[in-house]
């Protein structure tokens, strides 16, 4: 069966609404499939928190961040379309939506805890939250997505490669092809190399298990790259990972950052949906 070759992966900051956001218009235009990564101004949360904060887990005023996930929805001309939040606990479960879920039933599963949605879908939206960890959206040709969240637990657990894998099982159903060759794959903001200190031993875990290239000096760990190398392994095209390459602590003025901002802070988010 013959099917869409995507773009190549690319992200550009814009305007929408009153929000701002990294997002791939090609990819839109080809697929209908919107993806963002948003940047923290644009909604109406105060203090700390000021002011597009999306998560409900950190204090804000929750009347606000329900009023700042709907103006992504709205950005984004998706306004009644169900909006899927995952609690989010720094493990490695993926769950899957299709024309067949049970929407009711599948918001009580996400509420016990899942770190990757996989959507195969139309006009259903996945939301997840970030303040340095890594964000991650995958697209297949077929219009299938995933959004992750990867802290260095879900790097380790390879969290995006399961969600690859689903997102494959569910394409040779469809479509009659596992090509994760045809994925693209974006990293959003997250905190780089030169800020993420951790422990020795962490970090010699790190370089044992995915290599030299995500040795980032003494102490010190490339999330990114050890992503990019286990994607690869699973199948992923290096030339379809697209890394934004901007650090959470080192712009505070355009995203949340748990460790730069002491731990009282908002949380940006990686949106996707299909309109069609």
């Amino acid at each position: 069966m013959t099917t869409l070759v995507l773009p190549y992966p690319k992200l550009a900051k814009g305007r929408f609404a009153s929000i701002e956001a990294y997002s791939d218009e090609a990819l839109f235009e080809a697929t209908g499939v919107r993806i963002a990564f948003t940047c923290r101004k644009g909604g109406v949360s105060k203090g700390s928190y000021e002011s597009l904060n999306l998560g409900t887990h950190v204090g804000d005023f929750r009347p606000d961040v329900l009023e700042n996930r709907n103006r992504v929805r709205e950005a984004f001309s998706t306004p009644e379309a169900p909006l899927l939040v995952p609690k989010q606990v720094h493990g490695d479960t993926v769950l899957t939506v299709d024309a067949q879920t049970d929407l009711l039933n599948f918001l009580l599963e996400i509420d016990k805890g899942a770190d990757g949605l996989v959507i195969d879908a139309p006009r259903v939206a996945a939301l997840l939250c970030y303040a340095d960890c890594v964000p991650i959206i995958l697209v297949s040709p077929s219009g299938c997505f995933a959004v992750v969240h990867a802290g260095w637990r879900g790097v380790m657990n390879t969290i995006a490669v399961k969600a690859a894998l689903r997102m494959a099982q569910l394409d040779e159903r469809k479509i009659g092809s596992k090509a994760l060759g045809s994925y693209n794959v974006y990293f959003g903001p997250h905190i780089r190399r030169e800020c993420f200190e951790t422990s020795e031993e962490l970090h010699d875990l790190f370089v044992d298990t995915f290599g030299k290239s995500c040795d980032a000096g003494y102490r010190h760990i490339d999330l990114a790259q050890a992503l990019q190398t286990q994607l690869v392994q699973a199948g992923i095209s290096p030339e379809r990972i697209c890394d934004l390459g901007l650090c959470t602590v080192c712009h505070t003025d355009e995203f949340f950052s748990y460790r730069a901002e002491n731990g009282v802070t908002g949380r940006h988010g990686a949106f996707a949906v299909r309109s069609t």
